[in-house]
């Protein structure tokens, strides 16, 4: 009869020197090919080996070449804080003017404008920012969406990016806006839309 004081003892894992400088080579060429494959791809838009584009992991980073928001330079100087500025933006006849400010995330701005007469359809809007100073394709969050012909407010920032107007012109002829700023922000941007 067995003895109830018995052990039962688990195979120990003897691991000799070869096996250990095996698996720790398995691990490392795993780890490169899951940076390669993966990671470099999906975080960096880096594809070496053109799996990452295969599998759609480049999708992630993809930045419109010809986007008017990829122009931003790599370092804006910040302007003054609360500077007041008076700008004229010209909207062209049945055409769209964007004139937008990048701004970090929670700034203020406080803004006045008006038009020479004719009232325009706007969004007050922002998009944000990614890690290489474009801006995220596609997206945009409104503020506020209106037909008007001048608009007084504030807004804070709820992400950093660039922020500001999209006025249509659906008339004749040019409408030129006032535009009055006074916040903390770095260099406007501004571009045509034919739509």
């Amino acid at each position: 009869m067995p003895s109830n004081n018995s052990k039962i003892s688990s195979p120990a894992l003897n691991l000799t020197n070869t096996a250990l400088i095996k698996y720790t080579l398995i691990s490392f060429l795993f780890a490169i090919t899951t940076l390669l494959i993966i990671i470099l791809p999906a975080e960096y838009n880096i594809d070496p080996t053109g799996i990452g584009s295969k599998l759609g992991l480049t999708a992630f980073n993809k930045v419109a070449v010809n986007s008017p928001q990829s122009i931003l330079p790599p370092v804006i100087s910040e302007k003054e804080k609360n500077i007041t500025e008076t700008i004229k933006v010209i909207v062209p006849a049945g055409m769209g003017v964007e004139y937008k400010f990048a701004m970090n995330q929670y700034q203020k701005l406080i803004y006045q404008w008006s038009t020479d007469g004719s009232a325009l359809y706007f969004d007050l809007h922002g998009e944000p920012k990614s890690d290489n100073y474009s801006y995220t394709e596609g997206y945009f969050e409104s503020y506020a969406i209106a037909t008007l012909s001048a608009m007084t407010g504030s807004f804070t920032t709820p992400f950093s990016g660039v922020h500001g107007w999209y006025w249509k012109n659906n008339t004749d002829s040019p409408v030129t806006i006032t535009l009055v700023v006074t916040g903390n922000y770095e260099i406007p941007l501004s571009y045509l839309k034919n739509d």
